[in-house]
């Protein structure tokens, strides 16, 4: 996952192969066709983030996705409105909500290997939100959109209950510090939330390399009411073979990093806490 957010960055001289800078104003939009630097802006009462501040650089191909496709496959996470998701992708298909997309490598992937589900990505890295538009278009990839901004917004505000078919956070931030274990994202609250989202059966799909956040994960998903564990012996699953291993996660087992996966079930509904 990519855990960052949207900072406009000073102007600086340009360099070979990123985007060229023409000494923007502060107020003018990095990308005035593209995502916005704050799309909820002041309208939701500020909470502790399970992102984290990232400044990276933009291609020029990735500023060019950016300003000619957002218009057409990117959401700015505003939470003003509540989504019609058929709309959104023209069509019924079943929609797949992936928190924290990287680079996009990975959810291209999955898009292009099954055409029949709508990939909902969401994150708040600029680099990556251009690349995985750039990957789109090149791959032909139609059922893929791109949102900008907080997946916590996306979900309490914009998505309809029982409007989801699965969620996937696949290496979120585990935030290793104990005093920042707050800002994980998989908390009881967070699942509460995705839960009241997920349809009956859908899966909850997450993945991390960190050993505890794994414990965390497994502990908090197996005494929520909600969700129920696709593993029989009630522990970690093997990785299903439409996670496509990607380049970090290579990395890291080469390093004898653990990965673990877990598949959890939105049960039938009932009283959540």
């Amino acid at each position: 996952m990519s855990d960052s957010v949207n900072t406009p960055e000073a102007p600086r001289s340009a360099s070979p192969g990123t985007a060229p800078s023409r000494g923007r104003d502060k107020a003018e939009p990095r990308f005035p066709d593209g995502p916005k630097a704050d799309p909820a802006g002041s309208h939701f009462e500020r909470r502790i983030r399970s992102f984290q501040p990232r400044r990276s650089r933009v291609t020029a191909g990735q500023a060019d996705a950016l300003q000619r496709l957002w218009h057409r496959w990117g959401l700015d996470i505003d939470g003003q409105r509540v989504l019609d998701l058929a709309e959104l992708f023209g069509n019924d298909h079943p929609v797949v909500l992936e928190i924290g997309f990287g680079m996009g490598e990975a959810t291209a992937q999955m898009a292009a290997a099954d055409p029949g589900t709508n990939i909902l990505a969401v994150d708040v890295h600029t680099p990556g939100q251009g690349n995985l538009l750039g990957l789109a278009e090149r791959n032909g990839l139609a059922n893929v959109r791109v949102g900008n901004g907080d997946a916590i917004i996306l979900l309490r505000e914009m998505l309809a209950p029982d409007s989801l078919d699965g969620l996937r956070v696949f290496f979120p931030d585990p935030w290793p510090k104990k005093r920042h274990h707050k800002r994980r994202l998989i908390q009881p609250d967070f699942l509460t939330l995705a839960a009241a989202r997920l349809r009956p059966g859908a899966i909850l799909h997450c993945a991390t390399d960190w050993e505890p956040y794994a414990e965390q994960m497994l502990e908090v998903l197996t005494v929520h009411p909600a969700y129920e564990n696709t593993s029989p012996d009630g522990g970690f699953a093997p990785r299903p073979a439409f996670r496509p291993l990607t380049r970090f996660e290579g990395q890291g087992l080469d390093k004898g990093h653990a990965v673990n996966d877990l598949l959890f079930r939105r049960v039938p509904h009932r009283s959540l806490p």
